[in-house]
């Protein structure tokens, strides 16, 4: 099992095994039901959030065709670009980094509340069955707080990646508490984690 191959690895996750495979299913419970994954993080975590969304958009470790009915659609509508077309797209994850939109971010930390950026968002985005992402080294970032409260209010499931601490993001959901509290250690645990997470979750849906 691929969860097995990252304990092999990195054995300190060992005890935290329950609560990634967890994650997995969240994960798998959004985007099966139809749902879309926002994300959302500071600093590194905000890097880390577009990167897992470079995992689902496209191909991760798999090419993910199109599905022959769209490849139908597609050769009706465009007979002569067909080809192409199907040739050149993969299937995708539905996933958006909030911490991506620098123009709306930025507004709304001037004219209203730098700590409700990301609760914005996902109040103008989350529906209910949607999943938040909340990524956060110390756990305990205000506007990711924030923007897990209000996705629990507008009905999206919450899963947080944090450090060892305790802290606020343990009303998520699911919490992963990587066994590390200093900010680029808790940082390296964090990509191999959400790794696994991006190449289970395309095993599931498209092997």
């Amino acid at each position: 099992m691929m969860i097995n191959e990252l304990i092999s690895r990195y054995p300190k996750l060992e005890n935290i095994k329950p609560d990634i495979i967890s994650a997995l299913e969240l994960m798998l419970k959004t985007v099966k039901s139809g749902g879309k994954i926002l994300l959302c993080g500071n600093g590194g975590s905000s890097a880390d959030c577009d990167h897992i969304v470079g995992e689902l958009m496209k191909g991760f470790l798999s090419k993910r065709p199109v599905k022959n009915e769209f490849s139908k659609v597609l050769s009706e509508l465009y007979p002569d670009e067909s080809k192409y077309f199907s040739d050149n797209l993969q299937g995708a994850i539905p996933a958006i980094s909030l911490t991506s939109q620098t123009a709306l971010l930025s507004a709304f930390a001037n004219d209203v509340a730098p700590d409700m950026v990301y609760a914005q968002l996902v109040y103008g985005y989350g529906n209910k069955g949607d999943l938040l992402v909340g990524i956060s080294t110390s756990g305990n970032s205000k506007n990711v707080v924030n923007a897990a409260k209000i996705a629990k209010a507008k009905g999206l499931y919450t899963l947080a990646l944090t450090g060892a601490k305790d802290c606020a993001l343990d009303m998520c959901d699911v919490t992963v508490k990587v066994p590390e509290t200093e900010t680029f250690k808790v940082q390296e645990y964090h990509l191999p984690i959400y790794h696994y997470l991006c190449a289970a979750v395309e095993k599931e849906l498209y092997s």
